[in-house]
């Protein structure tokens, strides 16, 4: 080692011209050797960085303070604070970044321990070479890229199990909030799969909010919604001229997401020629709008989703294995809404406050009885279910609390028995109208019946008969006063008849 300098004295140290300004990457160096410093900091100012100084272990956790850095190249021996205590205490602050750690003759057991120990990113011996430390810095700082990218996906997924306008603490949900998480910063494509109403277009959007083309355009192309004659114009565009009604030249998908997102919904819809023509762009890179002579290049991640069980849509030809191959680089497979009804309560409290400012209404929360309709039924459209069921109680309802009477008739019952009401109930619950009966007796033994049918939801009992709630307590009041006038053996009688 060289004769110690003062810590203040070693960040004084002239150690040549800085990087340019446009520089990203700053790279702090610590040594209390004055020459080292200076070495050093040619190197990496050579190498396009910014170089910061430090003349010992204390020094650099005030110059860390006031600006974080890429990468550290620290020496090992030094006065005040040495290498392993500063790497110690950074490592105890949760500072991962990468270091790369000096290490002078018979101190290379020691930088070892520190590799293992405190995680420091590599050691090397002293006096340090331009050609060795170049790769070990652009290693650090491409290692650095990735901890920032990280904490900032687990910023975005929130431990309330929000990501984006997705809701959930399920553990399907929460693997799905996973894998969006280790996706998103990627340049893959994805393939995104699930029943119909389950939320693939906002798993698409969260990608693209989290990737690092969140600054480009997101654009959503449902490609059952489009006539085949007119898929390749809107996917590639055309030229003016290049079929009837092409009156100018129009840009297509492709070139409006560059720089962005494509998402491709329903992708299995799309007519196999097509997917032909869409397999090669994505292998090249390149569209040719309809009509013209020359290809345009464009930087487009596509992401791709199907409602579809990918293994049916295979079998049955409706999407070409070579596609499928392309675009199935990750998958992610979404749960229906019946799997994860554990998150109803939490999407409903989400959805309720974006349908409160669409319609101008002030909804506070959802009564129990209204709650566990919800959680008991089995939500075949999922969560576009949801929100529609949702968005008609909140419009009745208009302010404070969402009660069950403010969903449709019947919604929570099974399909079969939907149909049924208001209108009727099922054929199997007929009555058998007897002539002779008296009106009123038919009346309670219709009220009665619906009651049993709704499991003694009076309320969901009033929507199917079409009266008040009020006017229901009335008939059911009248009828146990009916009750109550005759003889034990008649009431026991007429109890049974019902």
């Amino acid at each position: 080692m060289t004769e110690t300098a003062p810590a203040d004295q070693a960040s004084q140290v002239e150690y040549g011209p800085m990087a340019p300004k446009s520089a990203l990457s700053r790279v702090l160096i610590v040594d209390d050797d004055p020459q080292e410093l200076r070495d050093l900091a040619r190197i990496v100012t050579s190498l396009g960085y910014i170089p910061e100084v430090a003349g010992d272990g204390e020094e650099a956790l005030e110059k860390l303070g006031a600006n974080p850095v890429d990468a550290i190249v620290t020496d090992l021996m030094m006065p005040r604070m040495d290498g392993y205590t500063l790497l110690k205490t950074l490592l105890g602050r949760g500072d991962l970044t990468p270091a790369v750690v000096l290490t002078g003759l018979g101190s290379i057991r020691e930088a070892l321990a520190i590799i293992h120990d405190l995680r420091a990113f590599w050691f090397l011996e002293k006096p340090a070479q331009q050609a060795i430390l170049a790769p070990l810095l652009e290693r650090a700082i491409r290692q650095k890229t990735l901890i920032t990218e990280t904490e900032r996906l687990q910023r975005q997924l929130s431990h309330h199990g929000v990501l984006g306008d997705m809701v959930g603490t399920s553990e399907p949900i929460r693997r799905v909030f996973s894998l969006i998480q280790q996706v998103a910063p990627k340049a893959a494509s994805v393939l995104i799969s699930g029943e119909s109403g389950t939320g693939k277009e906002r798993v698409a959007a969260a990608i693209h909010r989290l990737s690092p083309r969140a600054a480009g355009p997101f654009i959503a192309v449902n490609c059952a919604a489009i006539p085949e004659s007119l898929i390749e114009s809107e996917l590639f565009g055309h030229e003016k001229g290049a079929f009837t009604g092409a009156v100018a030249r129009q840009a297509g998908c492709f070139e409006h997401a560059s720089g962005g997102t494509l998402f491709l919904d329903e992708i299995a819809e799309m007519p196999m020629p097509m997917q032909a023509k869409l397999l090669r762009v994505l292998e090249e890179s390149k569209v040719r709008r309809l009509g013209a002579q020359g290809e345009i290049s464009v930087d487009v991640r596509v992401l791709a989703a199907t409602n579809r069980p990918l293994d049916e849509a295979l079998e049955k030809k409706q999407l070409r294995e070579d596609l499928f191959y392309r675009l199935n680089v990750f998958n992610i497979l979404l749960p229906p809404l019946r799997h994860r009804k554990e998150d109803i309560p939490g999407i409903a409290e989400a959805l309720i406050r974006i349908l409160n400012q669409r319609n101008d209404c002030r909804v506070t929360h959802i009564d129990p009885e209204a709650l566990g309709m919800l959680m008991s039924y089995s939500w075949p459209g999922n969560i576009r279910e949801l929100r529609n069921i949702l968005e008609r109680a909140v419009i009745i309802a208009r302010e404070g609390a969402l009660s069950a009477h403010h969903f449709p008739p019947g919604f929570h019952l099974p399909r079969k028995m939907q149909a049924a009401a208001p209108d009727r109930l099922p054929t199997t619950a007929a009555l058998a109208f007897e002539p002779g009966r008296p009106l009123q007796e038919m009346e309670e033994a219709y009220i009665r019946l619906t009651l049993k049918y709704t499991n003694n939801n009076r309320m969901r009992t009033a929507e199917i008969l079409g009266i008040s709630l009020r006017t229901l307590y009335k008939r059911l009041s009248e009828f146990a006063k009916a009750d109550a006038t005759l003889p034990p053996e008649s009431a026991q009688a007429a109890s049974q008849n019902r």
